[in-house]
C-alpha cells in the first residue's frame, strides 16, 4: 500500500463519516458520535454505516465511489457535515470524487476494531466514540484521552495515542499532544490496552 493510496482512502472514509453519516445524524438526532461496526463504522442514532468499501443502510447499499453528495442521495439523507461544531474536518467537498482502496479500507476497519476492543479493556463502562472531526476513536477518563487514529496529516500511518489535557513530561511523552505508538508496534488489542494502561500510569491517574 503506497502513501498516496493510503492517504486517499483514509480521506474518503473520513469524508463519508463526516458528510454522509455524522452531519445528517446531527441534523436528525443532535449527535455527531459514531461507533465501530462490523467491517467499519456507523452512526449511533442513524442507520447508516460503512462496511468495507460500501455504504450500507436499511434496505440498500452502494459502493463508496462518485461523491459524498451522490452517496447521501442514494441513502436518502441530507448531505453535509455538522454545521458550526468544529473548525477542522476531512476537507472534502461534497462533489469531490471518492476513491477507496479495499486493502486500505480493511486496514482502517481492523485498526478501529482493535482499538475498540482495547478501549473496552481499559474502560469497561465507557463507550468508545469515533469523532468525525479528526476521524479517531477515543474515550476520555479523568481528563486524559485514549484513542486510535487511522493516520492523519501529521502521522500518515495508523497509531494509538494518549493525550492528557494538561501536558506531562518524560520519555513516555513523545508527541506534542502526549504520547503515540505506531499500530505496527501494537499487534493486538492486548498490546494496545497495555499502552493505554502505561499512559494512565505515567499520567499519574489512579487506577
Amino acid at each position: 500500500m503506497d502513501e498516496k493510496s493510503t492517504a486517499g482512502t483514509r480521506r474518503a472514509l473520513h469524508a463519508v463519516a463526516e458528510l454522509v453519516i455524522a452531519g445528517p445524524q446531527h441534523r436528525a438526532a443532535g449527535t455527531i458520535r459514531l461507533r465501530v461496526t462490523p467491517g467499519g463504522f456507523g452512526g449511533v442514532a442513524l442507520a447508516l454505516r460503512v462496511e468495507g468499501t460500501e455504504l450500507v443502510w436499511d434496505g440498500g447499499r452502494a459502493p463508496i465511489a462518485d461523491t459524498c453528495r451522490d452517496l447521501a442521495v442514494a441513502a436518502g439523507v441530507d448531505p453535509g457535515g455538522p454545521a458550526g461544531l468544529y473548525p477542522d474536518g476531512s476537507g472534502v467537498h461534497l462533489d469531490e470524487p471518492l476513491v477507496v482502496d479495499p486493502a486500505v479500507a480493511e486496514v482502517v476497519a481492523g485498526w478501529f476494531g482493535r482499538g475498540d476492543e482495547a478501549l473496552r479493556i481499559l474502560a469497561p463502562d465507557a463507550e468508545p466514540v469515533i469523532w468525525p472531526e479528526h476521524f479517531d476513536l477515543a474515550v476520555t477518563l479523568d481528563e486524559v484521552t485514549y484513542g486510535v487514529s487511522p493516520g492523519d496529516a501529521h502521522v500518515p500511518r495508523p497509531y494509538a495515542y494518549v493525550g492528557p489535557a494538561t501536558p506531562r513530561h518524560g520519555t513516555f511523552w513523545n508527541a506534542p499532544f502526549g504520547a503515540s505508538r505506531a499500530a505496527v508496534e501494537l499487534p493486538d488489542a492486548g498490546a494496545v490496552a497495555t499502552f493505554f494502561a502505561e499512559g494512565r500510569r505515567f499520567a499519574g491517574v489512579p487506577v
